[in-house]
């Protein structure tokens, strides 16, 4: 009987696609279906519906495997009511932003709306189970369990995203535990790995790591292994002594004393005649350190900083920028922000490459000094202060006048200020994102467009508090 039903069944579907009736083809089904041709339609309908479902299956495609559970995260999910904003801002976004806001409120996404790849190393550590069960799912291998913390012994249990998150969480806690562990095993790890690892000494660096730092720079095999511990003791002021490098860089920008009464030093630049000195220049910047740099001008780092003529040459600033952030101290650094915040508009793009070497309370507190003493917009606050920035009114800053121009004036497109106004649903707190839609929306933004999709999530979502 079942065979009929199969021969029929194709002749049935196919009558049902050309809009014709179908039941004088369902021969196995005479009886049932009656001699009434609409009722005999609804019923071959029903009939046909059943033993799709009961007697058809679809064979699985071939390598489908089961796999382990999803692991559970240290944060809830965000509520479902939220989830289709969340994929939508994840779609048109960077999810290496808004991942740091969610973990910052204390959320993660739903594994059905985002799964991050084995390699991805700039998102939250929460995340690093799922980074772990999607390496072993790739691998074919079973996901190992380990439910002590990181020592020696268990290192190889830890999959590499979990060990990661494991040795920064005891390098916060216990600074010489972590060392001594990557003492250990560091050098049974590939140079990638070691180069991620040795990155970890960043997290309360202090003078109790030089010796295992000048270690790291005499012996291991990988020069940007070396480079990187040679940058971190530059950071502690054990920078190389001023060489031949840094006397060259120095002849760049001879110092300058003004004024007849409170005599000054002033960095001049040098006029550049040909593109070789300018690409020289730059060459000089990438390998030599800020105390080295700074010597060679007799001068010390902090005069440095003072004396530098920010804003006149721009590829100049840059790069003395990214020679502070790869190795100033911490207090310099601060002190290098605290000029470049007093920069044009063009200028303050700097303090991003500066914003990583920062506290998130220092770079909330220089987001909302720059937006309210300059010409910064919203998309560089973002970059500034990253995804812990609670502003409570960001709309009373200049950038908040410019964007409520801009959103006003009569050729406005529906595109328009798409940057400025996801910017702003980043920094803003939930408060200030509330406010920031009261106004947007009294200002002729309509409820659902999606260039608010950030700030709606910023208000909707709790806060349960910043995690880094």
């Amino acid at each position: 009987m079942a065979e009929a039903i199969y021969d029929a069944m194709g002749a049935v579907l196919t009558r049902w696609t050309m809009g014709a009736a179908a039941a004088p083809a369902a021969s196995p089904w005479r009886a049932e279906l009656g001699a009434e041709p609409a009722e005999a339609e609804l019923r071959l309908l029903a009939l046909t519906g059943q033993f799709l479902g009961v007697a058809v299956t679809a064979d699985p495609p071939v390598g489908l495997r089961t796999l382990p559970d999803v692991p559970g995260l240290a944060l809830p999910t965000v509520p479902e009511a939220l989830r289709p904003l969340v994929r939508r801002i994840l779609a048109a976004t960077k999810a290496t932003e808004l991942l740091p806001f969610l973990a910052a409120r204390g959320w993660t996404a739903h594994p059905a709306d985002w799964m991050p790849a084995p390699n991805d190393e700039d998102i939250p550590d929460v995340y690093a189970p799922w980074r772990d069960w999607v390496a072993a799912a790739a691998a074919g291998s079973a996901r190992r369990r380990v439910e002590d913390g990181l020592t020696a012994e268990n290192w190889d249990d830890y999959w590499p995203a979990a060990r990661k998150a494991a040795l920064t969480e005891l390098r916060r806690r216990d600074p010489g535990a972590a060392r001594a562990l990557l003492a250990v095993k560091l050098a049974n790890e590939g140079a990638d790995v070691r180069l991620r690892l040795v990155g970890l000494l960043a997290v309360g660096l202090s003078d109790a790591d030089i010796p295992y730092l000048e270690d790291i720079t005499a012996t291991d095999r990988a020069p940007k292994v070396k480079a990187l511990g040679e940058s971190l003791l530059a950071r502690l002021g054990r920078g190389p002594a001023a060489g031949a490098e840094a006397a060259e860089l120095a002849g760049f920008f001879p110092v300058q004393v003004k004024g007849l009464l409170r005599r000054s030093r002033v960095i001049q630049f040098e006029t550049l005649k040909t593109p070789a000195q300018r690409v020289r220049r730059t060459a000089l910047f990438e390998v030599v350190d800020i105390a080295a740099f700074a010597r060679a001008l007799k001068i010390s780092p902090e005069e440095l900083i003072a004396a530098w003529t920010w804003d006149v040459d721009r590829q100049a600033d840059a790069a003395l920028v990214a020679l502070v952030a790869r190795t100033g101290t911490d207090a310099l650094v601060t002190r290098a922000a605290d000029a470049v915040s007093q920069c044009d508009a063009v200028g303050l793009q700097n303090l991003a490459a500066l914003a990583p070497r920062l506290t998130a309370g220092q770079r909330s507190a220089l987001a909302a000094k720059v937006l309210h003493a300059s010409s910064c917009s919203f998309d560089m606050a973002k970059a500034i202060a990253g995804a812990m920035a609670r502003l409570d009114d960001p709309l009373a800053a200049p950038a908040g006048a410019a964007l409520l121009e801009a959103l006003g004036h009569g050729d406005a497109g529906p595109a328009d200020q798409v940057a400025e106004l996801y910017g702003l649903g980043l920094v803003a707190s939930r408060m200030g994102a509330r406010r920031a839609l009261e106004r947007l929306n009294g200002a002729g933004l309509l409820q659902g467009d999606p260039r608010l999709d950030m700030l709606r999530l910023n208000a909707a979502l709790d806060d349960n508090g910043a995690r880094e």
